[in-house]
């Protein structure tokens, strides 16, 4: 079965903005299962404004700061 975007329910969407990332905290449920928590970062393009899709890897303690209340967010939405 292939994936659908259809039914995937975006239940929390959050974002935290650096210099040149944006880490994102959501929570998802696909097809009315069990809800996930997604963390993903986007790198900001050199000499743009857009964004790209990046692995999340580590994170700075700055970072994990920012998140860390977020995260707590979406778990109240699980």
């Amino acid at each position: 079965m292939a994936f659908d975007p259809n039914l995937d329910n975006k239940l929390f969407d959050e974002s935290v903005d650096f210099e040149a990332t944006k880490i994102t905290v959501s929570v998802h449920s696909y097809n009315e299962g069990t809800p996930k928590l997604q963390i993903s970062r986007e790198n900001k393009r050199a000499n743009s404004e857009d964004y790209t899709f990046a692995k999340l890897g580590r994170m700075t303690k700055e970072e994990v700061d920012a998140v860390l209340p977020l995260i707590e967010k979406a778990r109240q939405s699980m």
